[in-house]
């Protein structure tokens, strides 16, 4: 496994260079999907640069960017990656450089892998299942992750909040925490910023996808935080026939 997260890291490192070079040019070759999110040329060619180095795995490589694979296909694959080419289309279409490459490994319906890369700053976030969360510059990952210890009593707790995502659902969970600072960032940064400790908590009761969260899961997992349903407090899964994920909360160290 360790062979194969250098080799996802290497896939992310090149699609994020694909995206540079359309972040830096005059357009983005932007359209927009049959949901309505947008699709830049850069999500196209980041696909293309992951699934061309995934490919030698043998896994199948389930992507937002690529073909819709039908369940009865797909309920019975042992492992796969489950990859987002451009994590946060509209931070890029911005140019706030808040914008991640995902790329996860699932089994059994849980990430058991995740390289989560920045491709502005080069930072590069990594897990593998109980063998540590780690960050570093590009392939150099060996900074430990740790999640910060906190109870849900302290003053003045880190709460992450989405740019283009905040509703009154979202208001009212906050509101049962003491003098919360809230905390906005894009893409899958809002987990990294938990899995980094810089912040607590990350309620996302908001519409996201599984290739959104997976690579990101893992992280905040082998940090020591959790990434869990809204509704029961389970663990969210991977592979369901609907791709859309459950309302969830990104915990640190709580206690």
């Amino acid at each position: 496994m360790q062979t194969w997260l250098e080799k996802a890291k290497e896939a992310a490192i090149a699609a994020g260079e694909k995206i540079l070079e359309v972040y830096s040019s005059e357009s983005f070759g932007e359209e927009i999907k049959k949901d309505k999110s947008p699709l830049t040329l850069a999500d196209k060619l980041a696909h293309q640069a992951i699934v061309e180095v995934l490919n030698a795995s043998g896994w199948p490589v389930l992507s937002e960017e690529g073909k819709s694979i039908p369940y009865e296909t797909r309920k019975d694959w042992g492992y796969f990656w489950m990859v987002d080419p451009l994590d946060g289309t509209k931070e890029f279409i911005k140019r706030n450089g808040e914008f991640t490459v995902n790329i996860a490994l699932i089994e059994k319906g849980r990430s058991i892998m995740g390289v989560v890369y920045v491709p502005v700053s080069g930072k590069m976030y990594v897990a593998l299942k109980n063998k540590g969360a780690f960050t570093g510059k590009g392939m150099a990952t060996d900074q430990p992750l740790h999640a910060a210890q906190y109870t849900k009593a302290d003053e003045g707790l880190k709460i992450v909040g989405s740019r283009s995502h905040m509703n009154e659902e979202t208001e009212q969970f906050m509101a049962q925490f003491n003098n919360p600072e809230v905390v906005s960032m894009g893409s899958s940064l809002k987990f990294m910023l938990v899995a980094e400790g810089n912040a607590h908590v990350y309620p996302r009761i908001a519409p996201t996808m599984e290739w959104d969260t997976a690579a990101a899961q893992i992280v905040v997992e082998e940090a020591g935080g959790s990434v869990n349903r809204f509704s029961d407090g389970e663990p969210v899964m991977y592979n369901k026939e609907n791709l859309l994920n459950p309302y969830f909360v990104v915990k640190g160290q709580e206690s």
